[in-house]
């Protein structure tokens, strides 16, 4: 993408534009933690600002900030030329300022018209006007670009798609300063793709628009500007054309991040998880892969596609229309979780927010969850849980800025490795991994492929489903590249460059 002009502040292109939002010096601090120090941050129309660093180096404050969700300690904040004093949400949204968060808020019982006219419902004699509504939300949909039936069900949209009518809803009501948190997590390629299509749109309708996001290369694709956090300070904003990804690493980390293999100790001959004949519609279809203990066998494929089906089928949440599975030897049931449990399988799902964890739970409990002695006690031991937990913790590198706190309150990397660290921690035989390291930052990533390459080194028999090439260069020892369903190609890692496996995995034929 290339780097664009803001606008000035009379609606032309310039080289003195006016900002909308001037942040300068903003502290804030949380029970003695610093969470921001002195942060400097300018906003312009019609540019895409992407807002990085590491989890927990002060985004998500900041942006809060400007939202109106928490006071600053100190310094100023300027909107449209304007001091802003006690900034609420009800002020930051008069101003202009809207946030669409990770966690959609939308109000899944309702149609779509409904939700972007939330808050402003025409009426008739005291009556909604229905025609009027869909019209309105119609228009507000298509000015964006978006095609969405506006009688459809919030609930019954993609992620992308409620991303989609919360943007437009926001967009409606007068949002010229939005902020978009992780947009693109937990989204097929498709999808994301449909994303930064809205991003580049609201863009050239003059939105300065916030783009928080942990992909580096996405960033390097849709961002003008570049603002790197670390620690609660700002330590590079620069134009996105002067930025290089591996510099813009260092920046967010402090330091080289190097991602690569390890010497594991080679796998051993016994197979340890063996699938044969899996056909579940036509999604998966005839699916062999057999695992040997110490192996990683990764299956690559586009997202959505056959890979994103094994983990209901693997853990025994749906029964397939045909297959075998075996454990260490031993054969597995189908459609029975005690059953895939019991044979020593720990299938870790790619959707912590709905499957993986209990976020109102707090760290400890989901990291204990998965042990029988304290699931039968209900975890009120809290000394021992704590006790049990705290080895946990430090082991699977999990950090938590106070105490104990709700899972669901940690960083995505951090909520990631509490729920690998709760099946992991139970000895499996066999692990079956989906998209580990999804939505998580560079250093969470590194940490993670570190677990699995130890799940491996322990003799575990591994099987990750991944959409990233690059992550199934760096852990996999063999790769089952699979579309439309079907398997097109099996290779060893070491016979293959990640863009040959890339071009297998878009464009191979069934061998």
């Amino acid at each position: 993408m290339t780097p664009r002009t803001p606008t000035t502040a009379d609606g032309g292109a310039g080289t003195t534009p006016q900002a909308v939002v001037r942040v300068r010096g903003v502290t804030k601090s949380f029970g003695g933690a610093a969470a921001l120090k002195g942060v400097d941050l300018d906003l312009y129309p019609g540019e895409v600002h992407a807002l990085m660093g590491m989890n927990g180096a002060g985004k998500s404050t900041l942006v809060q900030i400007l939202s109106g969700v928490h006071q600053p300690d100190g310094g100023t904040i300027e909107v449209n030329g304007h001091a802003q004093h006690g900034l609420t949400v009800r002020k930051a949204r008069r101003q202009g300022i809207a946030s669409v968060p990770q966690r959609r808020e939308l109000a899944m019982g309702l149609t779509v018209a409904e939700n972007v006219m939330m808050g402003d419902l025409p009426t008739r004699r005291g009556a909604v006007h229905w025609r009027e509504l869909k019209s309105e939300a119609k228009r507000a949909l298509s000015g964006l670009g978006i095609e969405i039936d506006v009688e459809r069900t919030a609930g019954s949209l993609t992620v992308a798609e409620q991303t989609m009518v919360e943007v437009a809803r926001e967009v409606r009501r007068g949002g010229r300063i939005l902020i978009l948190d992780e947009p693109t997590a937990c989204l097929s390629a498709e999808a994301a793709n449909q994303i930064r299509a809205l991003v580049r749109t609201l863009r050239d309708e003059g939105v300065a628009v916030v783009y928080i996001s942990h992909y580096i290369d996405e960033v390097m694709a849709v961002a003008d500007r570049l603002t790197v956090l670390r620690d609660g300070e700002v330590v590079t904003s620069a134009p996105a054309g002067e930025m290089d990804p591996a510099g813009l690493v260092r920046s967010m980390v402090g330091r080289d991040v190097v991602s690569r293999r390890p010497d594991r100790p080679a796998p051993k001959d016994e197979i340890g998880l063996a699938v044969r004949g899996l056909s579940q519609g036509r999604a998966v279809q005839d699916f062999t892969v057999e695992v040997r203990k110490g192996e990683i066998v990764a299956v690559l494929g586009p997202a959505g596609d056959a890979q994103s089906c094994l983990f209901d089928l693997l853990s025994g949440r749906q029964r397939p229309d045909a297959g075998e599975l075996s454990v260490d030897g031993g054969p597995v049931p189908f459609g029975r979780i005690t059953a895939s449990l019991a044979s020593g399988l720990r299938c870790v799902t790619g959707d912590r927010r709905t499957l993986g964890l209990v976020p109102d739970m707090s760290l400890d409990e989901n990291l204990m969850l998965a042990g029988d002695r304290f699931a039968r006690r209900r975890l009120h031991l809290r000394a021992e849980l704590a006790r049990r937990a705290a080895p946990l913790r430090e082991s699977f590198g999990v950090v938590a800025l106070t105490g104990n706190p709700p899972v669901g309150s940690l960083s995505g990397g951090n909520q990631q490795k509490v729920l690998l660290g709760k099946w992991l921690e139970t000895e499996p035989v066999a692990c079956f991994l989906e998209d580990p390291t999804n939505g998580v930052d560079i250093a969470a990533m590194a940490d993670i492929h570190t677990l699995v390459d130890d799940l491996a080194s322990r003799g575990v028999a591994v099987l990750l489903a991944s959409s990233s090439a690059e992550e199934v260069m760096r852990l996999a020892d063999r790769v089952v590249v699979v579309s439309a369903g079907r398997t097109v190609a099996v290779h060893d890692i070491t016979t293959i460059t990640r863009d040959e496996l890339v071009a297998t995995a878009l464009g191979g034929q069934p061998q």
